[in-house]
């Protein structure tokens, strides 16, 4: 295939990557035709930057959540957003994101990965209970940290209005909760909500 990791000589993630690249199930379909058509350099520079940040902190060849924190804010401060995003990539929920996670996760964030998966990520990401809606407070409690996580003050009115006009366009259904039918005709309408699911680099 040409495109392993192969200045690193490890055998296991050489093996990993090949699974990954082969695996055809359908939420997988766009991470196979990611990892073949990606040159060897790539690889090999994702593989650095997973190694970098999974040994920030403990030295173990995987990224835990203050690593994970400080690669995204060069802080070890807690925050509701970095946290769903690091659970999200936690795809065996044991506390730890490994490469074939981190491989799986980024994926979605390809500039050229399919919208709809873009879209369900955002979803997951803002339905904090995992009920398979975005109610209200939810809605608010990630408004919020998207807010510190920019830095940015604004007044407790300007919040509830913010979640009140973005709740009554996505709640077409009118039943104080947004369900993915709902997500997901809300954010075609509104391109600004996945700003933050692309990352040009990755291309």
């Amino acid at each position: 295939m040409g495109c392993l990791p192969t200045k690193h000589a490890n055998p296991s993630l050489a093996r990993e990557t090949v699974a990954l690249a082969t695996e055809t199930s359908l939420q997988q379909v766009y991470l196979a035709s990611f990892i073949v058509t990606v040159t060897v350099s790539e690889v090999e520079a994702l593989y650095d930057l997973f190694r970098k940040l999974s040994n920030s902190i403990v030295k173990d060849g995987q990224i835990h959540k203050e690593e994970f924190h400080l690669a995204l804010f060069r802080s070890k401060k807690q925050n509701l957003f970095v946290d769903r995003v690091f659970d999200l990539f936690d795809q065996k929920q044991n506390g730890v994101i490994e490469f074939g996670e981190f491989v799986r996760s980024l994926s979605v964030f390809h500039p050229d990965a399919p919208e709809e998966q873009k879209i369900a990520f955002a979803f997951r990401l803002y339905d904090l209970r995992q009920t398979g809606f975005i109610e209200r407070h939810e809605l608010k409690e990630m408004v919020l940290a998207l807010l510190e996580e920019s830095d940015l003050n604004i007044t407790t009115d300007a919040v509830e209005l913010i979640v009140d006009r973005t709740f009554d366009q996505a709640d077409t259904k009118g039943d104080g909760k947004i369900d993915q039918e709902e997500w997901t005709e809300f954010a075609r309408n509104n391109p600004y909500v996945l700003r933050n699911m692309s990352l040009p680099y990755l291309k």
